[in-house]
């Protein structure tokens, strides 16, 4: 059993415990409610100086202007670096040209470039826009042609990308991505880290060396996580649903299960060596608050304070 109370940062660096790097991903808000309900979030978890925090790109670029207005917006009123998703997805390549260059103006040097789900959503088929960048790799190498102080991140997949004919196809699309520049992958959520290793085992005997940087997500609202996660390729294994069972009705309760769960696989993986960790907020900050703390990670004002 993992225990909860010592940090995951025992590594010692020039005789101090080392710190792991997180960051964050937020999804941009539709109503005041919810912008609210993110800036609050956004100032709880800031002060955990995280390396980046992403802001999500809807398909088919639903969420463009509110992707841009959310990034626009922590450049102004937070300390913090943004990174912007981008998608290939319906539209032309001059279009996400233009994006690119008006996020280079206002000061955003991180893209997560990703080719996006199918404008009919996941499951439906695929199409590429007929004047659009027509891989992720393709627009990985169009944002550095136009501007190569830009780092670009990418998606990973320890299950494989739900569409790839088998892994050595999804690794093929990583190591593509990687030659046209991207500097990070970032993987689907998993909850197996077995799962991790092994597909990080096979990036490795490819020669890719880019950080693969685990995405974790507290899961809130199990039912509601299962059914997103599993849409997207990801496995939710017996053991994770039994700990959920009876739970429906008890918001409070999951939160304590979702939080210990979430905690132990951070923790396992620290102590295997993984040093950098990407949550999944869902633009909830008391979940990843807490699991940050239980790797050793304080808040500025706390530690000023201690």
């Amino acid at each position: 059993m993992t225990d909860l109370t010592t940090p995951a940062t025992a590594d010692r660096q020039d005789g101090h415990l080392k710190r792991p790097a997180i960051s964050f991903e937020f999804f941009p808000p539709k109503t005041e409610e919810m912008e609210r309900n993110l800036w609050e979030t956004i100032n709880r978890l800031a002060p955990l100086e995280p390396k980046f925090v992403s802001v999500t790109y809807g398909a088919g670029g639903s969420t463009r202007e509110r992707t841009h207005s959310t990034i626009a917006r922590i450049l102004q009123e937070t300390a913090l670096l943004p990174a912007a998703h981008l998608t290939c997805v319906g539209a032309s390549r001059g279009e996400i040209d233009e994006i690119v260059d008006r996020y280079h103006e206002v000061g955003v040097r991180h893209i997560v470039a990703l080719r996006g789900d199918p404008v009919g959503g996941i499951g439906t088929p695929y199409s590429s826009h007929p004047e659009g960048y027509q891989s992720s790799a393709g627009l990985v190498a169009g944002i550095k042609k136009r501007h190569g102080d830009i780092e670009v991140s990418v998606s990973a997949y320890p299950e494989k990308h739900p569409e790839s004919r088998d892994f050595d196809a999804d690794i093929d699309t990583l190591k593509a991505k990687v030659d046209a520049g991207a500097t990070r992958a970032i993987t689907q959520v998993f909850f197996d880290n077995d799962l991790y290793f092994r597909y990080l085992d096979r990036v490795r005997a490819r020669g890719i060396d880019i950080p693969i940087v685990p995405g974790i997500m507290p899961m809130h609202n199990f039912k509601q996580a299962r059914n997103f996660v599993t849409r997207n390729g990801t496995s939710v294994p017996d053991w994770l649903a039994a700990k959920f069972e009876g739970l429906d009705d008890d918001a409070e309760t999951r939160k304590l299960v979702a939080a210990t769960v979430a905690a132990g696989q951070v923790q396992k993986l620290a102590k295997h060596g993984v040093d950098t960790f990407h949550f999944y907020t869902m633009n909830r900050a008391d979940l990843v608050f807490a699991i940050s703390h239980l790797l050793g990670i304080r808040a500025k004002s706390a530690q000023k304070a201690a």
